[in-house]
C-alpha cells in the first residue's frame, strides 16, 4: 500500500547551494571551518550573496574586511561633526587623509553609476550579523597605518609616480561601456586597482595587499567559534586561503606600526639647513655686515615670495598667505614643520569647512574648479601650493647665498 506524503516544507538545503560560488572560499584549518566570501564593494549581488551565506550558515562569528574608522565611516553620515582637522594637521596627516578621499572618490563615482553605495555589502553583513546575534568583528588593519606604510616604502620617484596617478584617477571622466559596467559588478575594483599600481611598484603590493592578506587572515584566526564567514574584498581571497593553511601564527604587531623615518634622512635635513646658516655666518665674517644682511633679505624674500603667490594660487584668506609668506623664511631653516602645514593650519582656523562640504567632497574632488569652492579642498590646495612655493624659496635663496659665498 503506498501513502502518499504531504509536501515537505523547504528547508535551508534546498536552498542554491552558496558553497558552490566561485565567490566563496571554503579553508578548514585547526579543527575550524572559514568561509571567505570575496566581495565586490560596488556590487548589489555581493549584497545578496553576503546575505545569503550568513542568514544559510549561521556561523559563531561574521569578520568584516574594516577597520574600526572606515567601519564609523560607513555607517555613520554624521561623523563629520566629530572630525578634528586641526588635530589632523598638528600630526601632519593631511596628506594621508587627502589620499583616502581620492580612493573613496573613485569607489564613490563608480558606485553612482552602478546604484549601490561603494561597501554596502560590508554593512550588510554587519545588519544582519546584528539581526541573528552574532558576534562581529573588524579585522582589517587601520586605513591610517595602511596608507603611511604605503607612503614611506616608496622612494621619491615612486612618490611622483603615485601622486600622479592618483591626481589622474581623481578627474578620469571616461565613460564605461555596459560591457565595463558589467566586468565591475563582479570585480573587487579597488583591489583591482593597488594590484595594477603594485606591478609597478612591488614595494607598494606588499604593504597594500600583501601585509593586509596576512593581517586579515590572522584576526580572522583569532576570532571565536568553530565555524566563521569572513567578508572581504575578491582581491584577498586567494592571500589569505594561503595563509590560513599554512596554519602559523603571524606577527602582526610588526606589520601595524607606522615605520619611523630613517635617521639618516633627519640628519641629511637638519646638515643642509645648518650649512645655509654656516654659509650666512662665513658672508658676515669674510665680506661683512652689510653682505650678510643683503642675504638674509635674499633669503627672506626668496622664500616669503613664492610661498605667498602659493597661497593667492589657492585663493587662501589674506591672514593665511600673510602668516605662510611671514613663517616659510624660517620654516626653510628646520625639517620639524613645513610652511605649507603653517598655512593650512591657519586656513582650517579662519574658513573651517562646512558639514555639508565633507560630504560632497566625494564629487566635488572630480571637479577641478570645486577644488576653490570646497573649503576642505581648498585647505588641501593651500598645503600643496605654498608647500611647493617654500621648496622653490630653498632652493632659489641656497643658491644665491652659496654663490655669494664662493
Amino acid at each position: 500500500m503506498t501513502m502518499s506524503l504531504p509536501p515537505s516544507e523547504p528547508t535551508d538545503r534546498e536552498e542554491p547551494d552558496h558553497r558552490s560560488s566561485q565567490d566563496v572560499e571554503v579553508v578548514h584549518a585547526d579543527g575550524r571551518e572559514f568561509l571567505l566570501v570575496g566581495t565586490a564593494h560596488i556590487s548589489q549581488e555581493s549584497v545578496e550573496l553576503v546575505r545569503t551565506v550568513i542568514e544559510h550558515e549561521n556561523p559563531d562569528c561574521v569578520c568584516i574586511e574594516l577597520d574600526d574608522q572606515r567601519y564609523e565611516a560607513l555607517s555613520q553620515e554624521e561623523r563629520w561633526d566629530q572630525l578634528d582637522l586641526r588635530e589632523i594637521i598638528r600630526n601632519r596627516q593631511l596628506a594621508t587623509l587627502l589620499v583616502n578621499l581620492v580612493l573613496a572618490s573613485y569607489q564613490r563615482r563608480l558606485g553612482m553609476k552602478l546604484g549601490v553605495k561603494p561597501g554596502s555589502e560590508l554593512l550588510e553583513a554587519s545588519r544582519v550579523a546584528e539581526e541573528r546575534g552574532i558576534p562581529i568583528a573588524l579585522c582589517d588593519r587601520d586605513i591610517r597605518v595602511t596608507l603611511r606604510r604605503a607612503w614611506n616604502s616608496l622612494g621619491w620617484w615612486s612618490k611622483a609616480q603615485l601622486a600622479s596617478t592618483m591626481l589622474m584617477s581623481a578627474f578620469d571622466r571616461t565613460e564605461l561601456s555596459e560591457e565595463d559596467l558589467r566586468e565591475i559588478r563582479r570585480k573587487d575594483v579597488l583591489s583591482e586597482m593597488m594590484n595594477e599600481l603594485g606591478d609597478m611598484m612591488p614595494a607598494l603590493k606588499r604593504v597594500l595587499i600583501d601585509e593586509r592578506d596576512a593581517f586579515l587572515a590572522q584576526r580572522i584566526r583569532e576570532s571565536e567559534g568553530q565555524r566563521v564567514v569572513a567578508i572581504v574584498g575578491a582581491g584577498h581571497i586567494a592571500g589569505m586561503r594561503a595563509a590560513l593553511n599554512a596554519n602559523e601564527a603571524i606577527d602582526t604587531d610588526a606589520i601595524n606600526q607606522i615605520p619611523s623615518v630613517s635617521p639618516a634622512w633627519k640628519w641629511v635635513g637638519w646638515a643642509i639647513r645648518a650649512v645655509i646658516i654656516a654659509a650666512r655666518v662665513t658672508i658676515g665674517a669674510t665680506k661683512g655686515s652689510t653682505a650678510m644682511g643683503e642675504n638674509a633679505l635674499y633669503w627672506f624674500v626668496a622664500n616669503a615670495l613664492p610661498t605667498a603667490i602659493g597661497g593667492v594660487a589657492a585663493l587662501a584668506h589674506p591672514l593665511t598667505i600673510l602668516v605662510a609668506g611671514l613663517a616659510a623664511p624660517f620654516t626653510s631653516l628646520t625639517p620639524v614643520i613645513g610652511a605649507g602645514y603653517v598655512a593650512a593650519f591657519v586656513q582650517t582656523w579662519l574658513r573651517p569647512p562646512l558639514v555639508r562640504e565633507f560630504r560632497t567632497v566625494g564629487e566635488d574632488i572630480a571637479e577641478l574648479s570645486h577644488w576653490w569652492q570646497n573649503r576642505l579642498l581648498k585647505i588641501f590646495l593651500v598645503f600643496v601650493l605654498t608647500t611647493l612655493g617654500s621648496l622653490l624659496g630653498t632652493a632659489t635663496g641656497g643658491i644665491e647665498i652659496f654663490s655669494n659665498l664662493f
